[in-house]
C-alpha cells in the first residue's frame, strides 16, 4: 500500500491536481460560479461513455452472479463508502430485492454516513476484515469504490475479495498508470480535476452516482426485474408507491384505477403477477409458478403460455 500512499502525497493524482478553469474561483461573481461547476460537470458524461463497455461488464458479471444466488457489495471510504451505501438502500423498494442481495459497506460503518471518519480508510486490514465479517464467497460480487483510487480500506477489501474467489469490480476516478489494481473489471472515471482542488465529493462523486445507478439499474433489468422501462417489482410499502403500481397497472392493461386497485390486491400487491394474472388470465398460484419457473422474468413467463 505504501506505493499508492506516496503517490497521493506526490500530488500527482489526476483528483489532486489543480483546476485552471477554477483557478480564481473566490473572486467570481456567484453566477459566473455557477457556470464554472456547470461547465465542469459536462464532463461526468463524457467519463461514463468513455467508461460504458466496463460498465456492461460489470452488469453481465453482477447479473450472472446473483441469478446464480450471489450478493453484490459495494465497498469504500467517505464519500464513495456513501454512495455505494445510498444505491444498495435504494434496491428493495425499487426492485423488491432481498435486503442482502445489494449491500453496502463503508469505512467505520453506521457512524461514518453521518460523520467523517476519513481516517479509518488508511486501514487496509479493516477492509479485509469486512470481506470476512460478511462471509464473502466465489458467488459474490465485491466493487471497490475510490476516487482517488488510493484508499488502502478498498484495496484490502479487493484483494481479501479476490482470495475468496469473488468477482471483483474496482471504480476509481484516477487513469490505471497512476494507480494500478488486480481485479475483473476495472471502471475508470475520469471527470479531471475538481473546481474545488482535491474535494471528490464533486464530480467524482457524481460520476460515482452515475455509474452506480448504471450497475444497479442494468443489472436489475437482466434480473426481469422490469418490464419496458417501468419497476414491476416495485415494493408497495406506502401511498407514494401503491400510486406507482396503481399507475403502472393501468398504463400496462388500460384498467380503471379501481380495477387496477382490485388485481391489485388479488395478487399481493405484486404488480409483476397482477399483470401476468391479467394479460393471461391466470390466478395468482398460476402465476406465482409460471414467475418461479422463469426465474421471476414477466416477459419469459407471458410468452411460454
Amino acid at each position: 500500500m505504501s506505493d499508492f500512499v506516496n503517490l497521493s502525497e506526490r500530488g500527482f493524482l489526476l483528483t489532486e491536481q489543480v483546476n485552471p478553469h477554477s483557478a480564481n474561483l473566490d473572486q467570481l461573481t456567484t453566477v459566473e460560479l455557477v457556470e464554472v461547476f456547470n461547465q465542469e460537470d459536462t464532463q461526468v458524461i463524457t467519463a461514463i461513455a468513455a467508461a460504458k463497455h466496463q460498465l456492461a461488464e460489470a452488469i453481465d458479471r453482477t447479473a450472472s452472479a446473483l441469478r446464480q444466488g450471489g450478493r453484490l457489495f459495494y465497498i469504500g471510504a467517505g464519500t464513495s463508502g456513501r454512495l455505494g451505501v445510498l444505491d444498495a438502500a435504494e434496491c428493495p423498494p425499487t426492485f423488491c430485492t432481498p435486503p442482502d442481495m445489494v449491500q453496502g459497506i463503508i469505512a467505520g460503518g453506521a457512524g461514518a454516513l453521518v460523520r467523517s471518519s476519513e481516517d479509518l480508510e488508511d486501514r487496509a486490514d479493516d477492509g479485509a476484515a469486512a470481506i470476512a465479517h460478511h462471509h464473502i464467497t466465489s458467488k459474490d460480487v465485491v466493487v471497490g469504490i475510490t476516487a482517488g483510487g488510493t484508499t488502502p480500506y478498498v484495496h484490502g477489501a479487493l484483494q481479501a475479495a479476490r482470495q475468496r474467489g469473488a468477482t471483483t469490480i474496482f471504480m476509481a476516478c484516477v487513469p490505471s498508470d497512476q494507480v494500478s489494481v488486480e481485479a475483473d473489471v476495472d471502471i475508470r472515471l475520469l471527470v479531471g480535476p475538481e473546481v474545488l482542488a482535491g474535494s471528490t465529493r464533486l464530480k467524482a462523486g457524481t460520476v460515482t452516482k452515475l455509474a452506480l445507478n448504471i450497475l444497479s439499474t442494468g443489472t436489475m433489468v437482466k434480473l426481469g426485474k422490469v418490464y419496458g422501462n417501468r419497476m414491476v417489482d416495485v415494493a408497495v410499502t406506502n401511498k407514494k408507491l401503491h400510486d406507482r403500481a396503481l399507475r403502472i397497472l393501468q398504463d400496462l392493461t388500460n384498467l380503471s384505477r379501481e380495477e387496477a386497485a382490485f388485481l391489485l390486491e388479488k395478487s399481493g400487491r405484486r404488480v409483476k403477477l397482477a399483470l401476468l394474472m391479467h394479460w393471461k388470465q391466470v390466478d395468482a398460484a398460476e402465476g406465482d409458478r409460471l414467475l418461479n419457473e422463469h426465474q421471476g422474468d414477466l416477459r419469459k413467463a407471458i410468452g411460454s403460455i
